[in-house]
Protein backbone atom coordinates (compact mmCIF):
# COMPACT_ATOMS: atom_id res chain seq x y z
CA UNK A 1 0.00 0.00 0.00
CA UNK A 2 1.59 3.61 -1.04
CA UNK A 3 1.74 5.97 1.68
CA UNK A 4 -1.11 8.47 0.37
CA UNK A 5 -3.85 5.25 -0.06
CA UNK A 6 -2.70 4.46 3.33
CA UNK A 7 -3.09 7.96 5.23
CA UNK A 8 -6.30 8.70 2.92
CA UNK A 9 -7.51 5.20 4.46
CA UNK A 10 -6.99 5.79 7.95
CA UNK A 11 -8.30 9.39 7.28
CA UNK A 12 -11.82 7.88 5.78
CA UNK A 13 -11.77 5.76 8.89
CA UNK A 14 -11.05 8.21 11.80
CA UNK A 15 -13.75 10.51 9.95
CA UNK A 16 -16.27 7.93 10.02
CA UNK A 17 -15.38 6.51 13.40
CA UNK A 18 -15.57 9.59 15.01
CA UNK A 19 -18.72 10.79 13.42
CA UNK A 20 -20.50 8.06 14.11
CA UNK A 21 -19.18 7.18 17.62
CA UNK A 22 -20.03 10.44 18.62
CA UNK A 23 -23.75 10.48 17.62
CA UNK A 24 -24.47 7.02 18.61
CA UNK A 25 -23.15 7.81 22.13
CA UNK A 26 -25.40 11.13 21.64
CA UNK A 27 -28.11 9.02 21.41
CA UNK A 28 -27.98 6.75 23.93
CA UNK A 29 -26.58 3.71 22.10
CA UNK A 30 -23.17 3.10 23.08
CA UNK A 31 -19.83 3.23 21.00
CA UNK A 32 -20.23 -0.36 19.98
CA UNK A 33 -23.58 0.60 17.58
CA UNK A 34 -21.21 3.56 16.01
CA UNK A 35 -18.34 1.29 15.36
CA UNK A 36 -20.25 -0.94 13.31
CA UNK A 37 -22.02 1.17 11.50
CA UNK A 38 -18.84 3.22 10.73
CA UNK A 39 -17.14 -0.15 9.35
CA UNK A 40 -20.76 -0.47 7.21
CA UNK A 41 -19.97 2.64 5.50
CA UNK A 42 -16.37 2.66 5.06
CA UNK A 43 -16.45 -1.13 3.91
CA UNK A 44 -16.15 -2.50 0.64
CA UNK A 45 -19.81 -3.47 0.25
CA UNK A 46 -21.18 0.35 0.48
CA UNK A 47 -21.31 2.98 -2.34
CA UNK A 48 -18.62 5.29 -2.06
CA UNK A 49 -14.83 5.16 -1.06
CA UNK A 50 -13.25 2.14 1.15
CA UNK A 51 -10.67 1.71 3.52
CA UNK A 52 -9.79 -1.83 1.93
CA UNK A 53 -10.62 -4.89 0.26
CA UNK A 54 -9.15 -7.35 2.51
CA UNK A 55 -11.58 -7.33 5.09
CA UNK A 56 -10.59 -10.52 6.70
CA UNK A 57 -7.15 -9.87 6.88
CA UNK A 58 -8.13 -6.76 8.91
CA UNK A 59 -10.28 -8.99 11.21
CA UNK A 60 -7.93 -11.17 11.63
CA UNK A 61 -5.16 -8.81 13.04
CA UNK A 62 -7.73 -7.29 14.74
CA UNK A 63 -8.39 -10.29 16.85
CA UNK A 64 -5.60 -9.40 18.74
CA UNK A 65 -7.63 -7.08 20.61
CA UNK A 66 -9.81 -9.41 21.78
CA UNK A 67 -6.39 -11.44 22.99
CA UNK A 68 -5.63 -8.10 25.16
CA UNK A 69 -9.34 -8.07 26.32
CA UNK A 70 -9.30 -11.44 27.85
CA UNK A 71 -5.90 -10.60 29.19
CA UNK A 72 -7.16 -7.60 30.87
CA UNK A 73 -9.96 -9.77 32.24
CA UNK A 74 -7.65 -12.87 33.59
CA UNK A 75 -5.48 -9.76 35.38
CA UNK A 76 -8.39 -9.35 37.19
CA UNK A 77 -9.76 -12.95 37.81
CA UNK A 78 -8.05 -15.32 40.29
CA UNK A 79 -7.85 -18.67 39.88
CA UNK A 80 -9.79 -19.13 43.38
CA UNK A 81 -12.55 -16.86 42.12
CA UNK A 82 -12.21 -18.94 39.05
CA UNK A 83 -12.61 -22.01 40.78
CA UNK A 84 -15.53 -20.83 42.26
CA UNK A 85 -17.45 -20.50 39.09
CA UNK A 86 -16.73 -24.11 37.88
CA UNK A 87 -20.60 -24.33 38.24
CA UNK A 88 -21.69 -21.55 36.24
CA UNK A 89 -19.01 -22.11 33.74
CA UNK A 90 -18.82 -26.25 33.15
CA UNK A 91 -22.71 -26.61 34.29
CA UNK A 92 -24.65 -23.39 32.53
CA UNK A 93 -21.99 -22.73 29.85
CA UNK A 94 -21.85 -26.35 28.68
CA UNK A 95 -25.52 -26.71 28.81
CA UNK A 96 -25.79 -23.82 26.70
CA UNK A 97 -23.71 -24.75 24.31
CA UNK A 98 -25.11 -28.69 23.70
CA UNK A 99 -29.15 -27.57 24.00
CA UNK A 100 -28.64 -24.52 21.75
CA UNK A 101 -26.67 -26.41 19.20
CA UNK A 102 -28.84 -29.48 19.06
CA UNK A 103 -31.85 -27.07 18.51
CA UNK A 104 -30.44 -24.97 15.79
CA UNK A 105 -29.51 -28.36 13.87
CA UNK A 106 -32.71 -29.62 14.35
CA UNK A 107 -33.73 -26.07 12.72
CA UNK A 108 -30.87 -25.95 9.74
CA UNK A 109 -31.76 -29.58 8.48
CA UNK A 110 -35.43 -28.67 8.20
CA UNK A 111 -34.54 -25.60 6.54
CA UNK A 112 -31.29 -25.17 5.07
CA UNK A 113 -29.28 -28.22 4.93
CA UNK A 114 -29.53 -32.07 3.68
CA UNK A 115 -26.78 -33.27 5.99
CA UNK A 116 -27.73 -33.61 9.65
CA UNK A 117 -24.03 -33.45 10.34
CA UNK A 118 -23.04 -30.24 8.90
CA UNK A 119 -26.03 -29.24 10.38
CA UNK A 120 -25.33 -29.87 13.72
CA UNK A 121 -22.19 -28.28 12.85
CA UNK A 122 -23.97 -24.92 11.62
CA UNK A 123 -25.87 -25.31 14.80
CA UNK A 124 -22.90 -25.29 17.58
CA UNK A 125 -21.21 -22.53 15.90
CA UNK A 126 -24.31 -20.12 15.93
CA UNK A 127 -24.56 -21.65 19.55
CA UNK A 128 -21.24 -19.37 20.68
CA UNK A 129 -21.85 -15.91 21.56
CA UNK A 130 -19.70 -12.28 21.14
CA UNK A 131 -16.92 -12.47 24.07
CA UNK A 132 -15.73 -9.33 22.55
CA UNK A 133 -19.24 -7.97 22.09
CA UNK A 134 -20.44 -8.53 25.45
CA UNK A 135 -17.31 -7.67 27.82
CA UNK A 136 -17.13 -4.53 25.85
CA UNK A 137 -20.35 -3.33 26.87
CA UNK A 138 -20.42 -4.77 29.92
CA UNK A 139 -17.06 -2.68 30.56
CA UNK A 140 -18.20 0.32 29.19
CA UNK A 141 -22.07 -0.24 31.67
CA UNK A 142 -20.19 -0.88 35.24
CA UNK A 143 -21.55 -3.83 35.30
CA UNK A 144 -18.52 -6.88 34.61
CA UNK A 145 -18.37 -7.45 38.26
CA UNK A 146 -22.26 -7.69 38.40
CA UNK A 147 -24.06 -10.90 38.74
CA UNK A 148 -25.38 -10.99 35.33
CA UNK A 149 -22.23 -9.75 34.29
CA UNK A 150 -20.00 -12.71 35.84
CA UNK A 151 -22.89 -15.11 34.97
CA UNK A 152 -22.16 -14.03 31.02
CA UNK A 153 -18.71 -14.09 31.80
CA UNK A 154 -18.56 -18.15 32.77
CA UNK A 155 -20.28 -19.02 29.72
CA UNK A 156 -18.82 -16.99 27.40
CA UNK A 157 -15.70 -18.50 28.94
CA UNK A 158 -17.03 -21.92 28.31
CA UNK A 159 -17.52 -20.98 24.97
CA UNK A 160 -13.45 -20.28 24.26
CA UNK A 161 -12.78 -23.81 25.57
CA UNK A 162 -15.46 -25.53 23.60
CA UNK A 163 -13.90 -24.00 20.36
CA UNK A 164 -11.27 -26.96 20.61
CA UNK A 165 -13.79 -29.61 19.94
CA UNK A 166 -15.47 -27.70 17.77
CA UNK A 167 -12.62 -27.25 15.24
CA UNK A 168 -11.63 -30.69 15.56
CA UNK A 169 -15.16 -31.30 14.18
CA UNK A 170 -14.27 -29.67 10.90
CA UNK A 171 -12.28 -31.54 9.11
CA UNK A 172 -13.98 -34.85 9.82
CA UNK A 173 -16.89 -33.40 7.30
CA UNK A 174 -14.06 -33.09 5.13
CA UNK A 175 -13.13 -35.11 1.87
CA UNK A 176 -9.47 -34.15 2.27
CA UNK A 177 -9.17 -34.05 6.11
CA UNK A 178 -6.91 -31.93 8.58
CA UNK A 179 -3.36 -31.50 9.00
CA UNK A 180 -2.99 -32.61 12.68
CA UNK A 181 -5.06 -36.27 11.34
CA UNK A 182 -1.15 -37.02 10.53
CA UNK A 183 -0.25 -37.06 14.44
CA UNK A 184 -1.61 -39.90 16.78
CA UNK A 185 -4.10 -38.57 19.46
CA UNK A 186 -1.74 -39.26 22.36
CA UNK A 187 1.18 -37.17 20.67
CA UNK A 188 -1.53 -34.43 20.43
CA UNK A 189 -3.08 -34.46 23.85
CA UNK A 190 0.73 -34.53 25.15
CA UNK A 191 1.80 -31.76 23.02
CA UNK A 192 -0.91 -29.25 24.22
CA UNK A 193 -0.28 -30.43 27.91
CA UNK A 194 3.72 -29.13 27.08
CA UNK A 195 2.57 -26.03 25.62
CA UNK A 196 0.31 -25.32 28.25
CA UNK A 197 2.88 -26.05 30.89
CA UNK A 198 5.08 -23.66 28.96
CA UNK A 199 2.94 -21.08 29.16
CA UNK A 200 2.15 -21.63 32.93
CA UNK A 201 5.77 -21.22 34.14
CA UNK A 202 6.48 -18.22 31.69
CA UNK A 203 3.80 -16.65 33.38
CA UNK A 204 4.58 -17.96 36.97
CA UNK A 205 8.52 -17.83 36.83
CA UNK A 206 9.43 -16.21 34.31
CA UNK A 207 7.98 -12.69 33.47
CA UNK A 208 7.87 -11.73 37.01
CA UNK A 209 11.67 -11.61 37.49
CA UNK A 210 11.98 -9.95 34.14
CA UNK A 211 9.12 -7.13 35.14
CA UNK A 212 10.74 -6.63 38.50
CA UNK A 213 14.20 -6.31 37.20
CA UNK A 214 13.00 -3.96 34.49
CA UNK A 215 10.65 -2.03 37.56
CA UNK A 216 14.38 -1.84 38.89
CA UNK A 217 15.63 0.17 36.32
CA UNK A 218 12.70 2.43 35.79
CA UNK A 219 12.22 0.98 32.05
CA UNK A 220 8.40 1.82 30.96
CA UNK A 221 9.15 0.70 27.55
CA UNK A 222 10.82 -2.64 28.48
CA UNK A 223 8.38 -3.41 30.57
CA UNK A 224 5.20 -2.70 28.37
CA UNK A 225 7.65 -4.76 25.23
CA UNK A 226 8.19 -7.81 28.04
CA UNK A 227 4.03 -8.07 28.88
CA UNK A 228 3.11 -7.56 24.93
CA UNK A 229 5.99 -10.30 24.50
CA UNK A 230 4.02 -12.63 26.95
CA UNK A 231 0.72 -12.26 25.90
CA UNK A 232 1.39 -13.05 22.10
CA UNK A 233 3.69 -15.68 23.00
CA UNK A 234 1.09 -17.32 25.20
CA UNK A 235 -1.40 -16.89 22.18
CA UNK A 236 0.78 -17.73 19.71
CA UNK A 237 1.54 -21.16 21.73
CA UNK A 238 -2.43 -22.07 22.15
CA UNK A 239 -3.39 -21.13 18.65
CA UNK A 240 -0.11 -23.65 17.45
CA UNK A 241 -2.13 -26.81 19.22
CA UNK A 242 -5.60 -25.65 18.28
CA UNK A 243 -6.66 -23.64 21.30
CA UNK A 244 -7.95 -20.30 21.47
CA UNK A 245 -5.63 -17.56 21.25
CA UNK A 246 -8.29 -15.23 23.62
CA UNK A 247 -7.70 -18.41 25.90
CA UNK A 248 -4.11 -18.41 26.25
CA UNK A 249 -4.12 -14.62 27.36
CA UNK A 250 -6.58 -15.25 29.67
CA UNK A 251 -4.51 -18.10 31.72
CA UNK A 252 -1.08 -15.51 31.18
CA UNK A 253 -3.43 -12.82 32.91
CA UNK A 254 -5.12 -15.00 35.67
CA UNK A 255 -1.13 -16.38 36.50
CA UNK A 256 -0.57 -12.62 36.88
CA UNK A 257 -3.26 -11.41 38.59
CA UNK A 258 -1.48 -11.90 42.31
CA UNK A 259 1.22 -9.88 41.30
CA UNK A 260 2.25 -6.65 42.56
CA UNK A 261 2.62 -5.21 39.12
CA UNK A 262 -1.27 -6.05 38.28
CA UNK A 263 -2.64 -2.46 37.95
CA UNK A 264 0.42 -1.02 36.14
CA UNK A 265 0.06 -4.02 33.64
CA UNK A 266 -3.61 -3.58 32.74
CA UNK A 267 -2.57 0.20 32.48
CA UNK A 268 -0.11 -0.10 29.89
CA UNK A 269 -2.09 -2.78 28.16
CA UNK A 270 -5.58 -0.80 28.22
CA UNK A 271 -5.08 2.05 25.34
CA UNK A 272 -3.84 -0.83 22.88
CA UNK A 273 -6.80 -3.08 23.81
CA UNK A 274 -9.32 -0.09 23.06
CA UNK A 275 -7.96 0.90 19.87
CA UNK A 276 -7.94 -2.79 18.69
CA UNK A 277 -11.55 -3.65 19.86
CA UNK A 278 -11.67 -0.71 18.06
CA UNK A 279 -10.73 -1.55 15.21
CA UNK A 280 -12.29 -5.14 15.66
CA UNK A 281 -15.80 -4.08 15.42
CA UNK A 282 -15.27 -1.64 12.30
CA UNK A 283 -14.04 -4.65 10.67
CA UNK A 284 -17.32 -6.89 11.71
CA UNK A 285 -19.25 -4.05 10.51
CA UNK A 286 -17.20 -3.84 7.12
CA UNK A 287 -17.98 -7.47 6.57
CA UNK A 288 -21.35 -7.19 5.70
CA UNK A 289 -22.00 -8.17 2.09
CA UNK A 290 -25.42 -6.52 1.60
CA UNK A 291 -25.35 -7.28 -2.17
CA UNK A 292 -25.13 -10.92 -1.57
CA UNK A 293 -27.70 -10.96 1.36
CA UNK A 294 -30.28 -9.20 -0.18
CA UNK A 295 -30.44 -11.99 -2.61
CA UNK A 296 -31.44 -14.27 0.14
CA UNK A 297 -33.12 -11.56 2.30
CA UNK A 298 -36.00 -13.75 3.42
CA UNK A 299 -33.73 -16.71 4.43
CA UNK A 300 -31.40 -14.00 5.91
CA UNK A 301 -33.92 -12.21 7.95
CA UNK A 302 -35.57 -15.72 9.04
CA UNK A 303 -31.89 -17.04 9.83
CA UNK A 304 -31.61 -14.16 12.38
CA UNK A 305 -35.12 -14.10 13.81
CA UNK A 306 -35.07 -18.06 14.68
CA UNK A 307 -31.48 -17.80 15.74
CA UNK A 308 -31.81 -14.99 18.10
CA UNK A 309 -35.45 -16.37 19.46
CA UNK A 310 -33.58 -20.03 20.30
CA UNK A 311 -30.84 -18.49 21.76
CA UNK A 312 -33.12 -15.87 24.14
CA UNK A 313 -35.37 -18.94 25.06
CA UNK A 314 -32.76 -21.81 25.74
CA UNK A 315 -30.48 -19.24 27.95
CA UNK A 316 -33.59 -17.94 30.15
CA UNK A 317 -34.86 -20.80 30.97
CA UNK A 318 -31.46 -22.45 31.60
CA UNK A 319 -30.29 -19.53 33.60
CA UNK A 320 -33.91 -19.89 35.60
CA UNK A 321 -33.24 -23.58 36.19
CA UNK A 322 -30.01 -22.81 37.61
CA UNK A 323 -31.31 -20.42 40.61
CA UNK A 324 -31.03 -16.97 39.09
CA UNK A 325 -33.68 -14.69 39.34
CA UNK A 326 -36.01 -13.20 36.45
CA UNK A 327 -34.20 -9.80 35.89
CA UNK A 328 -31.03 -12.00 35.22
CA UNK A 329 -32.17 -14.77 33.46
CA UNK A 330 -33.55 -11.54 31.03
CA UNK A 331 -30.63 -9.51 31.12
CA UNK A 332 -28.34 -12.81 30.28
CA UNK A 333 -29.92 -13.75 27.49
CA UNK A 334 -30.44 -10.83 25.90
CA UNK A 335 -26.32 -9.80 26.37
CA UNK A 336 -25.97 -13.11 24.62
CA UNK A 337 -28.36 -13.57 21.40
CA UNK A 338 -26.04 -12.71 18.71
CA UNK A 339 -23.11 -14.71 16.80
CA UNK A 340 -19.49 -14.73 17.69
CA UNK A 341 -16.36 -13.95 16.56
CA UNK A 342 -15.33 -17.41 16.90
CA UNK A 343 -18.08 -18.10 14.36
CA UNK A 344 -15.94 -16.66 11.87
CA UNK A 345 -13.11 -18.73 12.60
CA UNK A 346 -15.36 -22.00 12.42
CA UNK A 347 -16.82 -21.24 8.97
CA UNK A 348 -13.63 -19.86 7.57
CA UNK A 349 -12.39 -23.46 8.42
CA UNK A 350 -15.44 -25.32 6.99
CA UNK A 351 -14.98 -23.18 3.84
CA UNK A 352 -11.12 -23.51 3.42
CA UNK A 353 -11.70 -27.52 3.83
CA UNK A 354 -14.92 -27.55 1.17
CA UNK A 355 -17.56 -28.24 4.26
CA UNK A 356 -19.68 -25.42 3.32
CA UNK A 357 -19.92 -23.60 -0.18
CA UNK A 358 -19.39 -19.94 -0.79
CA UNK A 359 -23.17 -19.09 -0.41
CA UNK A 360 -23.62 -20.69 3.07
CA UNK A 361 -20.78 -18.93 4.09
CA UNK A 362 -21.59 -15.47 2.46
CA UNK A 363 -24.99 -15.91 4.76
CA UNK A 364 -23.13 -17.51 7.85
CA UNK A 365 -20.87 -14.67 7.80
CA UNK A 366 -23.74 -11.90 7.51
CA UNK A 367 -25.64 -13.34 10.01
CA UNK A 368 -22.86 -13.12 13.27
CA UNK A 369 -22.21 -9.61 11.70
CA UNK A 370 -25.70 -8.37 11.39
CA UNK A 371 -26.89 -10.26 14.99
CA UNK A 372 -23.86 -8.36 16.55
CA UNK A 373 -25.47 -5.18 14.92
CA UNK A 374 -28.63 -5.62 16.85
CA UNK A 375 -26.94 -6.27 20.62
CA UNK A 376 -26.68 -2.69 21.77
CA UNK A 377 -30.48 -2.58 20.80
CA UNK A 378 -31.81 -5.91 22.43
CA UNK A 379 -29.67 -4.75 25.65
CA UNK A 380 -31.62 -1.69 25.52
CA UNK A 381 -34.94 -4.08 25.36
CA UNK A 382 -33.20 -6.38 28.50
CA UNK A 383 -33.05 -3.15 30.62
CA UNK A 384 -36.66 -1.91 29.98
CA UNK A 385 -37.79 -5.42 30.46
CA UNK A 386 -35.83 -6.10 33.72
CA UNK A 387 -36.73 -2.42 35.41
CA UNK A 388 -40.34 -3.18 34.72
CA UNK A 389 -40.05 -5.71 37.44
CA UNK A 390 -39.30 -5.67 40.88
CA UNK A 391 -36.87 -2.42 41.13
CA UNK A 392 -35.33 -3.67 44.51
CA UNK A 393 -33.83 -6.68 42.94
CA UNK A 394 -32.84 -5.18 40.00
CA UNK A 395 -30.88 -2.59 41.61
CA UNK A 396 -28.67 -5.35 43.40
CA UNK A 397 -28.48 -7.56 39.73
CA UNK A 398 -27.44 -4.56 37.89
CA UNK A 399 -24.96 -2.99 40.56
CA UNK A 400 -22.02 -4.17 42.17
CA UNK A 401 -22.16 -6.46 44.75
CA UNK A 402 -24.10 -4.80 48.33
CA UNK A 403 -21.36 -6.33 50.30
CA UNK A 404 -18.58 -4.67 48.06
CA UNK A 405 -19.82 -0.71 47.99
CA UNK A 406 -19.22 0.40 51.56
CA UNK A 407 -15.89 -0.62 51.68
CA UNK A 408 -15.05 0.66 47.99
CA UNK A 409 -16.54 4.04 49.28
CA UNK A 410 -14.24 4.36 51.99
CA UNK A 411 -11.50 3.35 49.94
CA UNK A 412 -8.16 5.66 50.11
CA UNK A 413 -5.42 5.70 46.83
CA UNK A 414 -2.48 6.73 48.17
CA UNK A 415 1.03 7.35 46.18
CA UNK A 416 4.31 6.37 47.71
CA UNK A 417 5.18 3.61 50.27
CA UNK A 418 8.15 5.24 51.75
CA UNK A 419 8.81 6.70 55.62
CA UNK A 420 5.22 8.75 54.86
CA UNK A 421 3.29 6.85 52.97
CA UNK A 422 4.46 3.69 55.17
CA UNK A 423 2.85 5.82 58.65
CA UNK A 424 -0.38 6.96 56.73
CA UNK A 425 -0.88 3.66 55.43
CA UNK A 426 -0.61 1.77 58.62
CA UNK A 427 -2.66 4.23 60.46
CA UNK A 428 -6.03 3.94 58.41
CA UNK A 429 -5.43 0.10 57.93
CA UNK A 430 -5.55 -0.08 61.70
CA UNK A 431 -8.42 2.20 61.75
CA UNK A 432 -10.46 -0.12 59.06
CA UNK A 433 -10.11 1.99 56.01
CA UNK A 434 -9.65 0.10 53.24
CA UNK A 435 -6.54 1.45 51.12
CA UNK A 436 -4.64 0.58 48.01
CA UNK A 437 -0.64 2.22 47.67
CA UNK A 438 1.28 2.56 44.71
CA UNK A 439 5.13 2.80 44.15
CA UNK A 440 7.84 2.50 42.00
CA UNK A 441 10.43 0.95 44.00
CA UNK A 442 9.87 -2.81 43.65
CA UNK A 443 11.84 -3.07 47.16
CA UNK A 444 9.14 -0.96 48.79
CA UNK A 445 6.85 -3.08 46.92
CA UNK A 446 7.69 -6.38 48.30
CA UNK A 447 8.53 -4.57 51.90
CA UNK A 448 4.84 -3.46 51.84
CA UNK A 449 3.88 -7.30 50.63
CA UNK A 450 5.42 -8.38 54.39
CA UNK A 451 3.43 -5.38 56.09
CA UNK A 452 0.35 -7.23 55.04
CA UNK A 453 -0.71 -4.03 52.92
CA UNK A 454 -1.96 -3.41 49.26
CA UNK A 455 0.90 -1.93 48.19
CA UNK A 456 1.51 -2.21 43.93
CA UNK A 457 4.06 -0.93 41.69
CA UNK A 458 2.86 1.63 39.56
CA UNK A 459 3.15 5.28 38.78
CA UNK A 460 0.61 7.42 40.56
CA UNK A 461 0.44 9.81 37.61
CA UNK A 462 -0.23 7.80 35.16
CA UNK A 463 -3.85 8.07 34.43
CA UNK A 464 -4.27 5.04 32.74
CA UNK A 465 -3.37 3.91 36.28
CA UNK A 466 -5.55 5.72 38.16
CA UNK A 467 -8.57 4.73 36.02
CA UNK A 468 -7.44 0.69 36.36
CA UNK A 469 -7.80 1.28 39.91
CA UNK A 470 -10.87 2.83 40.13
CA UNK A 471 -10.33 5.87 41.59
CA UNK A 472 -13.50 7.54 40.76
CA UNK A 473 -15.20 5.16 43.37
CA UNK A 474 -12.37 6.09 45.96
CA UNK A 475 -12.76 8.50 49.10
CA UNK A 476 -9.47 9.96 49.40
CA UNK A 477 -6.65 10.46 47.63
CA UNK A 478 -2.95 11.07 49.79
CA UNK A 479 0.14 11.53 48.10
CA UNK A 480 3.22 11.01 50.21
CA UNK A 481 5.91 11.16 47.12
CA UNK A 482 8.94 12.94 47.06
CA UNK A 483 8.95 14.35 43.45
CA UNK A 484 6.69 17.78 43.28
CA UNK A 485 6.62 17.37 39.46
CA UNK A 486 4.58 13.94 39.91
CA UNK A 487 2.66 15.51 42.25
CA UNK A 488 1.07 18.17 40.52
CA UNK A 489 0.89 16.17 37.70
CA UNK A 490 -1.23 13.32 39.72
CA UNK A 491 -3.20 16.70 41.67
CA UNK A 492 -3.72 18.03 37.76
CA UNK A 493 -5.05 15.01 36.66
CA UNK A 494 -7.22 13.91 39.57
CA UNK A 495 -8.88 17.29 39.67
CA UNK A 496 -9.47 17.16 35.65
CA UNK A 497 -11.11 13.48 35.79
CA UNK A 498 -12.34 12.71 39.12
CA UNK A 499 -13.15 16.69 40.66
CA UNK A 500 -15.53 14.99 43.42
CA UNK A 501 -12.31 12.86 45.15
CA UNK A 502 -10.27 15.48 47.71
CA UNK A 503 -6.68 15.26 47.23
CA UNK A 504 -4.20 15.78 50.56
CA UNK A 505 -0.36 15.69 49.82
CA UNK A 506 3.06 15.67 51.53
CA UNK A 507 5.11 19.20 50.38
CA UNK A 508 8.96 19.59 51.11
CA UNK A 509 8.45 23.41 52.18
CA UNK A 510 5.77 26.42 52.55
CA UNK A 511 6.58 27.15 48.61
CA UNK A 512 5.93 23.66 47.24
CA UNK A 513 2.77 23.87 49.60
CA UNK A 514 1.47 26.82 47.63
CA UNK A 515 2.11 24.86 44.09
CA UNK A 516 0.21 21.87 44.76
CA UNK A 517 -2.50 24.33 46.53
CA UNK A 518 -2.63 25.85 43.19
CA UNK A 519 -2.91 23.10 40.93
CA UNK A 520 -5.94 21.57 43.07
CA UNK A 521 -4.55 19.88 45.98
CA UNK A 522 -7.42 20.13 49.11
CA UNK A 523 -4.61 20.47 51.77
CA UNK A 524 -1.21 20.48 51.36
CA UNK A 525 1.52 19.96 54.27
CA UNK A 526 5.00 21.29 54.58
CA UNK A 527 6.73 18.42 56.23
CA UNK A 528 9.71 20.72 57.24
CA UNK A 529 7.50 23.18 59.08
CA UNK A 530 5.08 20.57 60.40
CA UNK A 531 8.14 19.26 61.96
CA UNK A 532 9.45 22.16 63.58
CA UNK A 533 5.86 22.85 64.89
CA UNK A 534 5.11 19.53 66.38
CA UNK A 535 8.78 20.07 68.46
CA UNK A 536 7.78 23.51 69.41
CA UNK A 537 4.51 22.02 70.86
CA UNK A 538 6.25 19.58 72.87
CA UNK A 539 9.00 22.24 74.04
CA UNK A 540 6.01 24.62 75.28
CA UNK A 541 4.41 22.04 76.69
CA UNK A 542 7.52 20.95 78.46
CA UNK A 543 7.94 24.50 80.17
CA UNK A 544 4.25 24.17 81.69
CA UNK A 545 2.58 26.31 78.48
CA UNK A 546 -1.68 24.74 78.96
CA UNK A 547 -2.01 21.94 75.86
CA UNK A 548 -5.30 24.26 74.99
CA UNK A 549 -3.02 27.26 73.90
CA UNK A 550 -0.74 25.04 72.32
CA UNK A 551 -2.97 23.61 69.97
CA UNK A 552 -4.95 26.99 69.45
CA UNK A 553 -1.41 28.91 68.61
CA UNK A 554 -0.94 25.78 65.71
CA UNK A 555 -4.25 26.20 64.59
CA UNK A 556 -3.61 29.90 63.98
CA UNK A 557 -0.04 29.05 62.41
CA UNK A 558 -1.69 26.95 60.09
CA UNK A 559 -4.89 29.04 59.48
CA UNK A 560 -2.49 32.07 58.55
CA UNK A 561 -0.75 29.90 56.34
CA UNK A 562 2.10 29.42 58.24
CA UNK A 563 3.39 33.36 58.13
CA UNK A 564 3.98 33.18 61.86
CA UNK A 565 6.73 30.90 61.53
CA UNK A 566 8.41 31.75 58.07
CA UNK A 567 11.73 33.55 58.13
CA UNK A 568 12.71 36.41 56.53
CA UNK A 569 14.97 34.28 54.05
CA UNK A 570 11.76 32.59 53.22
CA UNK A 571 9.84 34.85 52.31
CA UNK A 572 12.39 36.73 50.19
CA UNK A 573 12.47 33.63 48.29
CA UNK A 574 8.72 32.95 47.75
CA UNK A 575 8.50 36.71 46.30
Amino acid sequence: MHLDTFLFSALLLLIATSVAVALFKHLGLGSVLGLLVAGIVVGPYSPGPYVTEHVEDVRHFTELGVVLLLFIIGLEMRPRRLWAMRREVFGLGMLQIILTGLILALYFFYQWQSSWLLSLLIGLSFALSSTAFVIQILQERGEIASRHGMTAFSILLMQDLAIVPLLALVPIFSETGGVSAEIPAWQQLMIEIGMIAMVVVVGRYVLPIALNQLAKQGNREGFLLVVMLAVFLAAWVMDQVGLSMALGAFVMGMLLSGSSYRLQIQAFVEPYKGLLMSLFFVAVGMSIDFNAISQELVVFVQHILVIVSIKLLVLFLLVLGFGYSKQIAIRVSFFLAQGGEFGFVLFAAAKALNVIDEGTFVIAVGVISVSMLLTPILIRVSDRLAQRMDSVTTKTDHLRYPSDKGVEGRRVIIGGYGRVGHTVAVLLHSSGVPVVVFDTHPDRVAQGKKDGLPVYYGDISDPDLLDAANVGSASLVVLTIDSGTIALRTISHVRNAYPHIPVVSRARDLEACGHLLSAGASHAFPEALESSLRLGAIALQMVDVPKDDVDMLLQGVRQDNYTLVVSEEDKVRKK
